[in-house]
């Protein structure tokens, strides 16, 4: 088949969007298919663009036989509502043209979206029909509704209607596939015909990212002579709701056998580390490169994720996969029955979100049931085998595609 794919966020970006949508397209690729990419210019997490990439407009590159076509676009470093706006609004114009001209070297038998963002996604959706192509589109986040339970915007006003009308009218492709059931189940929901909607979940690093049975070498790099660690690893932005983990670090500064480590950057970065400023038993990391990934994972006696409220059945974090497949526990914040809970049950432990004193206690009693902790992590990594193995879920998403475009293999 000849695929074009859209999408803001795309490798060498370490972490979110961007390491699945490479690859997606480079297994692709390497099944034999001809593949483009439209993306933007890596700039995730850190909200600036990566120095090796600034300047000098759009970039044509094959990596991993995909062609890469990388357009500049604006990044605000403090994304803020409106700023993200149009943070997404400049991605979609210039993706636009990149999309038609590359439709025009080499006409696309399927055109896949990626969501975020769902404003450019107007482009994939133009090129589809010039080209008489199928029309898939990926949902990684529930963009709108997400904006809600942030408040990046207010859930009323003509702003919230356009939001929710555009949404809508961007809810119409031959395919839709979203990473969790209930994610899908939304879709479902809002009326999208179930023949039509495919799940199609992210996948963790099972042949790289193995579980530890030996100190990290970042203990000693890090100089942490705690016995425990309690690791987040990931974005530092709003949806996280990662202000709980620096008001769990308060309440358990009597546990001196515990670090906290937070490793990452975002736009809540520094307002973070100012919240912890005076706190012994919490420290910041930058994020480390993938070839480090089983040693910083593996840093770790328990994962945490927190997740605001509303967002648990919105997005669903892409970190949580690799976290199984460290065969650590996690304790989550998430309400009975969403996506994320059914997803970390039985490997992990399930607090209600926004409750810090039910996440220390959650904590404290993992710390101190060590037979506990050891088999969460058996499962958290058996589970990791079962539901999230790259190559079973790039095969089945592979077939998806040749069914929907028959005459590309027939």
């Amino acid at each position: 088949m000849n695929i074009l794919i859209l999408g803001l966020n795309y490798a060498p970006e370490p972490i979110g969007i961007g390491p699945y949508t490479h690859g997606m397209a480079a297994s692709l690729a390497a099944a034999g298919h001809r593949v483009t990419v439209v993306c933007g210019k890596p700039y995730y997490p850190a909200w600036r663009v990566d120095p090796a990439f600034a300047g000098g407009g759009v970039r044509r590159s094959v990596e991993d036989g995909v062609t890469v076509v990388r357009v500049p676009h604006y990044v605000p470093a403090d994304p803020n509502g409106r700023r993200r706006l149009l943070h997404h609004a400049s991605f979609a114009a210039r993706a636009q043209t990149a999309m038609i001209a590359e439709a025009a070297r080499q006409r696309p038998d399927v055109v896949i979206g990626v969501v975020p963002s769902l404003i450019s996604f107007s482009a994939a959706r133009i090129v589809a029909r010039i080209s008489r192509a199928k029309l898939w589109m990926h949902i990684h986040d529930f963009e709108v509704e997400a904006a809600f339970a942030t408040g990046l915007l207010t859930s009323d006003g003509t702003m919230a209607r356009l939001a929710r009308r555009f949404e809508g009218w961007n809810l119409r492709a031959d395919r839709i596939s979203s990473i969790s059931p209930q994610m899908c189940a939304k879709l479902t929901d809002r009326g999208i015909d179930a023949a039509k909607v495919i799940e199609f979940r992210n996948w963790a690093n099972i042949d790289r990212i193995k579980p530890l049975d030996r100190p990290s070498v970042l203990r000693a790099e890090w100089n942490i002579d705690r016995p425990h660690v309690a690791l987040y690893s990931g974005n530092i932005a709003n949806k996280q709701g990662i202000e709980i983990v620096v008001d769990v670090a308060r309440l358990l500064v009597h546990r001196t056998d515990l670090m906290f480590v937070i490793c990452g950057s975002g736009p809540n970065r520094d307002r973070l580390m100012a919240q912890a400023a005076g706190l012994d038993n919490i420290r910041f990391f930058d994020l480390q490169p993938v070839e480090l990934m089983t040693e910083l994972l593996g840093l770790a006696s328990l994962h945490l994720l927190p997740q605001i409220a509303g967002a648990a059945d919105l997005v669903l974090p892409s970190k949580l996969t690799n976290m199984l497949a460290s065969g650590r526990p996690t304790v989550a914040t998430a309400l009975p029955g969403t996506g994320l809970a059914d997803e970390v049950e039985g490997c992990g432990v399930i607090v209600p979100p926004g409750d810090a004193p039910a996440f220390a206690a959650a904590i404290e009693r993992l710390l101190d049931d060590e037979d506990r902790r050891r088999t969460l992590g058996i499962a958290a990594r058996a589970r990791a085998e079962e539901r999230w193995s790259r190559t079973r879920i790039l095969a089945g998403f592979e077939a998806k595609l040749l069914a929907l475009v028959p005459h590309a293999h027939g």
